[in-house]
């Protein structure tokens, strides 16, 4: 992961990198860079619970179809969770106030943020796999399946409120 912010620099065009040549116009350039990484991050893990929210709305389609829709409570639970989820991951600030100012950031310190990231990703495949084992309508009693798919996202909030801490402590090490 942390070759976005590599391949970001990458990218910058001429007049971007005659000002790496200014003193003290580089640490900006690299502090706005950062932060375009991290909106980018954050955009596509909230995309990708959005697109967790549409295989729940398939799942509650399927069990509408088939009369089946004693279950719809729990599907909508899940659905609006995976809202919330997406929402609070896009709309959390850019870090923490700190991590993209005065203070050198070192590749093993974003290395730990870009973990947490991954790990993020890692849980969304879990999720992902409980939603897709969720018994077909007439294939068994879903409700286990699905109470498994709602704890999972609660304990995935968890986690995703704990990223700024995550961040703090990237600033403490950075810092020290």
């Amino acid at each position: 992961m942390s070759s976005g912010f590599d391949e970001g620099k990458s990218r910058r065009n001429w007049l971007e990198r005659l000002g790496e040549k200014i003193p003290g116009f580089r640490g900006f350039q690299d502090r706005e860079l950062r932060r375009e990484v991290d909106k980018i991050q954050r955009e596509y893990l909230s995309a990708e619970t959005l697109r967790l929210k549409s295989k729940v709305r398939d799942v509650a389609g399927r069990f509408t179809d088939s009369g089946q829709i004693g279950v719809l409570d729990l599907l909508d639970r899940l659905d609006r969770k995976l809202d919330g989820l997406s929402q609070a991951i896009k709309f959390s600030d850019y870090g923490a106030t700190g991590f993209f100012d005065v203070v050198k950031v070192g590749e093993s310190e974003l290395e730990a943020l870009y973990e947490f990231d991954l790990s993020i990703l890692e849980d969304l495949d879990l999720i992902e796999n409980l939603i897709r084992d969720i018994p077909a309508p007439g294939g068994g009693d879903p409700r286990e399946q699905m109470e498994r798919a709602i704890n999972g996202v609660s304990n995935l909030e968890d986690k995703w409120s704990g990223r700024g801490t995550v961040i703090s402590d990237v600033v403490v090490q950075a810092s020290s």
